[in-house]
Parts: C-alpha cells; sequence; structure tokens
C-alpha cells in the first residue's frame, strides 16, 4: 500500500478552481490521501480571523467547520455547497481527510509558501487561461507556482 500523501489545491472558489478539486478527486487522490483546500484573501481583506493568523495563515480547519456559516464569515469565504459536495464524496468514497487553510497576501507567494508550510507531496492549481497580453498586466499565479513551488504542481487548464 502506499505512503498516504498531502496534496494541496488552490481554491478561491471560480469554476476552475472547482475544475481542479474535481480533478484531482478524480485523478491524483488516493484511499488516505490528506486533501488541503488553499485559499488566498487579498492583503486588504478585513475578516475577524485576519488580525490572528495573517502571518501565518489559519489553522487547519476540518471538513465538518467548513460546512458552517460561522466559518465562512470569519474568513469571509463562500460558503459553496459543490465544493463541500466534492469533499464528502472524497471523504467517503476515498477515506480521503479533507481540510481547509486560509492565507493572507499575493497567491503566487502565498501558494508557494504553503507548499514548504503544509510539507505538500503535490498542489493542484485551476488556470483561467489568460491570453498574452492578459497574463504580463496580471501575472499568471498557475506559471508563477510551477516555477517556484518546491512540490510537483499540476496545472488544470479551463474550458
Amino acid at each position: 500500500m502506499a505512503k498516504a500523501r498531502t496534496v494541496g489545491i488552490a481554491m478561491d472558489f471560480s469554476p476552475t478552481s472547482k475544475l481542479a478539486l474535481r480533478w484531482a478527486v478524480d485523478n491524483l487522490i488516493n484511499r488516505g490521501d490528506q486533501i488541503i483546500l488553499i485559499n488566498v484573501q487579498p492583503p486588504k481583506a478585513d475578516h475577524t480571523r485576519k488580525e490572528l493568523f495573517e502571518d501565518t495563515g489559519s489553522p487547519l480547519v476540518p471538513l465538518e467547520e467548513l460546512r458552517e456559516t460561522n466559518f465562512t464569515k470569519q474568513y469571509g469565504i463562500a460558503r459553496d455547497p459543490e465544493v463541500i459536495d466534492v469533499l464528502d464524496t472524497a471523504s467517503k468514497t476515498k477515506g480521503a481527510k479533507a481540510v481547509a487553510k486560509v492565507y493572507w497576501g499575493d497567491p503566487r507567494e502565498k501558494l508557494c509558501s504553503a507548499v514548504q508550510d503544509l510539507q505538500l507531496d503535490s498542489l493542484v492549481v485551476g488556470s483561467r487561461g489568460l491570453g498574452p497580453i492578459k497574463r504580463v498586466l496580471l501575472g499568471s499565479v498557475s506559471k508563477h507556482v510551477v516555477t517556484n513551488a518546491s512540490c510537483p504542481v499540476t496545472v488544470v487548464k479551463g474550458n
């Protein structure tokens, strides 16, 4: 039996990040693996938990708490039934443990530091497929993470 892995999924609740989550559960997650949803809030976000955890990121939040409205208010994250459903399914069918962690700052930098902080074996990110001009102006989170993360990174391209 293979060693259980820790797989990070960059989650901003966009269609491409949800696609990345579904892809990871269908193609990457094995029995006993841990899934960590990594959400990066903007540096100017003003949520009750930011003051406590801005430097280190939130504690790992279990799947049960992700369902609670209180959690979503404290961290400024939308309660997303689709994401909860995918995680529930992974938990039930594959015995995967699902948790979440919230960071504040630049997603490119925070995702790369999360790889080390969480000792990820792999990271999955969605890609919006920006054209060359938008990519130069806005920057590409997935390109930065692929180039700088210290673990294998899978980029799931949106439709």
